[in-house]
């Protein structure tokens, strides 16, 4: 089956919608390089469309109607918006979900160490990365650290260009024989990428043996580059070295999310995995503004480690945040909570790996996403014989085909990977146990999982297209 490139479907006016649409993308995966930067910019996009948090809305004990548009946030880490339609809940609604988490870097609870004058952050990578991508380049801190008596301290340090980086060193060509007969998994190990943050020493008066104070004559300290740390941090950030316990602190690439390619026809960021379809889902979520069925958008943490934790969509919290908001529309019991959930449809969004013919023998050109072929549709994911996947039904299938095709929605299918060599997933499986029709879809990226990846700016824009049109039409 032949398909179009997407960007010959596009007119000059949406020409020009791509090219807005991509610098505010942009400026998403600057200001969102962590799940809770992500929650941050969300709220502040969905106040200023109308939505309203939906504690307050609880306190207040008002009912919701149709239109009424509210959101809420679990510990800060996922966000959930609800936009109220016309018809009963009971009956279903329209879900896109996808997750604001991406592989990184943490840092551990007790990280900080010197060693040969240089003062160390350890930490422990999150998600699936190729180790040895992350050396060697200029990286920036982002997190919180929470002190005792419960004063927060949020960390952004590397993106501005006055900010200091920091950067995981790699040993000398000269000297890497040995190590370049290694597997590449072992290239470099885990314990190996802890983060340089200084080697500048503390120095200390010398004092004499009856404690008087020579004039200048000085001593190094013990651990004295760490102990510099310590200072510097307690002096501008008042830290101490306990804190690091409460603290949850990300090592991401330092830089901003850039335009790639000579005719600027691509996005070179980090994080896009799966930003890009949290961000298009969010859009299209802002955007439509009526409809019958109660739409919702699902932005949640911590897929990339197996959806765990409270904030992982393994959790009840958009179970419990559906039931909520089936009470103040007047709706809720147990049985319709569960009916509504089975009668939903949803697009589990995450992002599908684009084929790269530098490395062709990996895929099935012929079930492969390319860059520019428009919005992806995985009918299953799993690994090898589909074990772990939510393999979507024809019939659902079917349905999403009519409507892409009624709002000229540039749409293609995919597996990711080789039978025997790939393999992956998204939330899907986990919706599907509610037994609601969901489908794997997003948007193809090239070198998935890397420091810097690359998506075609065509199909970001045609991703939101697509949800929109689903938003409005999705009813079975």
């Amino acid at each position: 089956m032949e398909k179009k490139n997407t960007w010959e479907t596009y007119s000059e006016e949406q020409l020009q919608e791509v090219e807005v649409f991509a610098y505010e993308y942009r400026r998403f995966l600057d200001e969102g390089k962590t799940e809770r930067e992500c929650v941050d910019v969300i709220v502040n996009m969905a106040e200023e469309a109308g939505y309203r948090e939906l504690q307050e809305v609880m306190k207040e004990g008002k009912s919701l109607k149709k239109g009424d548009k509210v959101y809420a946030v679990c510990m800060n880490k996922s966000v959930v918006l609800f936009r109220i339609g016309s018809r009963p809940m009971v009956e279903g609604m329209n879900i896109l979900g996808a997750h604001i988490d991406s592989p990184r870097l943490d840092v551990k609870q007790n990280p900080l160490y010197e060693e040969g004058g240089f003062a160390y952050l350890d930490t422990h990578y999150y998600g699936g990365v190729k180790k040895y991508q992350w050396v060697a380049l200029p990286l920036s801190l982002h997190g919180v650290i929470v002190r005792k008596d419960g004063s927060t301290l949020e960390l952004n340090i590397g993106e501005d260009e006055d900010d200091p980086v920091f950067f995981i060193s790699d040993l000398l060509i000269h000297l890497a024989s040995e190590q370049l007969e290694k597997k590449a998994s072992k290239v470099i190990e885990g314990e190996a990428l802890d983060l340089i943050i200084g080697n500048r020493p503390i120095i200390l008066d010398k004092k004499d043996k009856d404690g008087s104070e020579p004039e200048s004559e000085k001593e190094q300290a013990k651990e004295a580059v760490k102990k510099g740390i310590l200072e510097l941090l307690k002096r501008k950030y008042n830290v101490e070295e306990e804190d690091f316990i409460s603290a949850e602190l990300e090592i991401v690439p330092a830089g901003k999310a850039r335009e790639a390619g000579l005719d600027k026809s691509m996005i070179l960021a980090y994080g896009q995995d799966d930003r890009v379809c949290a961000f298009s889902s969010l859009k299209a979520m802002l955007e439509v503004e009526d409809g019958e069925r109660t739409a919702c958008c699902l932005l949640v943490d911590k897929e990339e480690i197996g959806s765990v934790g409270a904030t992982g969509m393994q959790s009840r919290f958009f179970e419990n945040m559906v039931a909520e908001v089936m009470n103040l529309t007047g709706e809720y019991s147990e049985l319709n909570v569960r009916r509504a959930l089975a009668a939903s449809c949803m697009l589990s969004s995450d992002v599908s790996s684009a084929f790269d013919p530098a490395f062709a023998s990996s895929f099935d050109k012929k079930n492969v996403a390319y860059l520019g072929g428009g919005m992806v549709f995985n009918k299953f994911t799993g690994s090898r014989g589909k074990s772990g996947s939510n393999d979507a039904n024809a019939e659902y299938l079917a349905h999403i085909r009519d409507i892409f095709e009624k709002e000229n929605i540039n749409f293609q299918t995919a597996e990711l990977g080789r039978v025997d060599l790939g393999g992956g997933g998204t939330i899907a499986y986990i919706l599907a146990l509610y037994g609601m029709n969901v489908i794997d879809s997003g948007v193809a990226v090239l070198n998935m999982h890397a420091p810097w990846e690359a998506t075609s700016k065509a199909d970001v824009f045609e991703a939101k297209r697509g949800y929109v049109a689903f938003l409005k039409g999705a009813d079975m």
